[in-house]
């Protein structure tokens, strides 16, 4: 199972965000690129880059962050944030990003969805956002009603890669994972489900150690890692 840094950026900095409210962060890099190195040489294999001032604005704006942040590494990137348009999608995987993550599009628009996943096989990534396992879009800021299972079901049909599934209520808190709703997706689907939001020990570690086997690939893991509640080298080898 992948264990995967979470590296977010808002106004040029790395931070992490409480319940992803903006007015609710802390500071724990300057420079994004800097955090992207630093777990790179902890051993990570992976890094999710979310943009969020993009997110919540609708547009990429982190672009020239999230490129250094691919050049100056060995290892694959995954990011998302604010890509709304096939232009978007295309400019960040330009920027050498492995896979991108849609969220408010693969929400409101199966349509977009399923051509990008056809354009781009194996480099579309469902990012699902849910608030008691009803969906939140745009920076998670607009709740509706659409059911984190049934969306998980129809990114499925459309052709993505895989899908992220983020507790909100959990996400910066470290309360711990949502191993039942994170499980009630992954029994949903046959594409791998990675976990995010709410990692608070490494016993959430292995509880999802225990769900692996129902698709979850690996876990998002943002606070417990700059907080040092976890440490990355410890929760690679309890996911192993």
């Amino acid at each position: 199972m992948l264990v995967i840094p979470a590296v977010d950026i808002k106004d040029g900095r790395c931070v992490r965000l409480y319940q992803g409210a903006m007015d609710q962060q802390t500071v724990y890099f300057d420079n994004p690129i800097a955090a992207a190195k630093y777990w790179a040489d902890q051993g990570a294999a992976l890094l999710h880059v979310v943009d969020l001032n993009g997110a919540v604005e609708g547009r990429p704006v982190h672009k020239a962050e999230i490129e250094a942040v691919c050049k100056g590494l060995a290892i694959p990137v995954e990011a998302g944030g604010g890509l709304r348009t096939m232009e978007d999608v295309e400019g960040l995987l330009g920027l050498g990003v492995a896979r991108v993550v849609l969220g408010t599009k693969a929400c409101e628009d199966p349509v977009f969805l399923r051509s990008a996943c056809q354009k781009f096989p194996g480099r579309i990534v469902a990012g699902i956002d849910a608030r008691g396992g009803k969906v939140a879009i745009k920076g998670w800021k607009e709740d509706t009603a659409v059911d984190a299972v049934e969306l998980a079901k129809s990114c499925e049909n459309a052709g993505v890669a895989r899908i992220i599934y983020t507790d909100i209520s959990r996400d910066g808190t470290r309360a711990g994972v949502n191993l039942v709703e994170t499980s009630r997706v992954a029994h949903a689907v046959k594409i791998p489900v990675i976990a995010s939001g709410g990692v608070a020990s490494l016993d959430d570690i292995r509880g999802l150690k225990e769900i692996e086997k129902y698709g979850v690939e690996g876990v998002i893991v943002g606070r417990a890692l700059y907080s040092g509640a976890v440490a990355l080298p410890d929760a690679l080898a309890g996911a192993r």
